[in-house]
């Protein structure tokens, strides 16, 4: 069995066992997710999945760097630096979502844990130049390594309402991500994208359709903080053509979704922070279809965006352009479709 395989199965196998565990202990504590006006489920739901999620990844990395393998040959920086970041995004996770947290104090802890992972070497040394050579971002690199962090961690948060579709996507991204990163050999991003990949399969079942537990801010956050050190560690060598584009790519749907869930309530003179049933999903489900449909419809949409950030891996560079504009359209065709839909259901 190959060795990325063995580790997701071994992820996956962690976090479907300890799913339950972490289920019961919201229960315990009152960390329920009641029902809402911007909620799909009907019934007061135990969130805490992420940490279920967050001892798969850490437990099995870990576990890996001790035993005879390929990991125990890894540098150990970037597994601490992942670790010691994850430590505060999980505690406040468990805060948000036993008692709730103000955003600033979200975006304060989100930062923090950026620069956590920057003292253990992550950063944005190159950035995409879709027509040459990347650019050499020098001083730039520090604001731009907390920018994506941020930027990341809250789009898997804001696409995190409706079952299955967070773990799912984050789970198509990794796939992604380690296809590019096997392309050139970096495995690193492997191992980390291997492990992420298993945890999000484990926790699926518990999570999928109607789900019995909620990955919650938890897991929401952890998911996101991994995904975007991932997106360092693939961009830290320069090893990568596109650089950061390509997790851009792959995680297009969540970013796509949080760009306009911005724009709109900037226009609507809404606050930036406050939640609204907008989102992509939202018009899904406004349309008409059933929670499974429009689940289906996101996941094959960010396996499309996912495909893409692969191909663009081996095309040349005059080829980036058009496959996202190709990818800009059908996005918007599939929201221009919902929203017409939708308000043929309300006449």
């Amino acid at each position: 069995m190959p060795y990325s395989l063995q580790l997701a199965f071994a992820s996956g196998l962690v976090a479907l066992a300890m799913t339950p565990l972490a289920r019961s202990l919201a229960i315990r504590f009152g960390a329920l997710d009641h029902p809402g006006p911007r909620r799909v489920h009907a019934e007061p739901t135990p969130r805490f999945g992420g940490l279920a999620m967050a001892a798969a990844v850490l437990g099995v990395a870990w576990l890996a760097r001790v035993l005879p393998g390929p990991a125990r040959e890894l540098d150990s920086r970037p597994l601490l630096g992942l670790t010691f970041a994850s430590v505060p995004l999980l505690a406040l996770g468990v805060l948000d979502d036993r008692h709730g947290v103000g955003p600033w104090a979200k975006l304060a802890v989100q930062a923090c844990a950026a620069l956590t992972l920057t003292v253990f070497g992550y950063g944005v040394p190159l950035l995409t130049n879709p027509f040459g050579e990347p650019f050499v971002t020098g001083a730039w690199s520090l604001p731009l390594t907390v920018l994506w962090v941020v930027v990341l961690t809250n789009a898997v948060n804001l696409i995190d309402g409706l079952d299955g579709l967070a773990a799912g996507v984050v789970g198509i991204a990794c796939a992604a991500l380690w296809a590019t990163a096997r392309s050139h050999g970096d495995f690193y991003v492997m191992f980390i994208a291997a492990l992420l990949l298993g945890a999000c399969g484990g926790f699926l079942w518990w999570n999928r359709p109607p789900a019995r537990v909620f990955m919650g801010d938890t897991g929401s956050q952890f998911l996101g903080l991994t995904l975007s050190a991932l997106s360092l560690l693939e961009n830290r060598k320069g090893t990568a053509a596109l650089t950061l584009l390509l997790p851009i790519v792959a995680l297009g749907v969540p970013i796509a979704d949080s760009a306009l869930a911005l724009v709109r309530r900037v226009v609507r003179g809404q606050h930036v922070f406050r939640g609204d049933a907008g989102h992509i999903h939202h018009r899904l489900l406004d349309a008409g279809l059933s929670p499974r449909a429009a689940l289906a419809v996101l996941w094959g949409l960010s396996a499309m965006f996912g495909g893409a950030a692969v191909l663009l891996e081996f095309v040349p560079h005059r080829w980036t352009v058009p496959v996202m504009a190709v990818l800009g359209v059908v996005l918007f065709a599939v929201l221009l479709t919902a929203r017409h839909h939708a308000r043929r259901r309300r006449d």
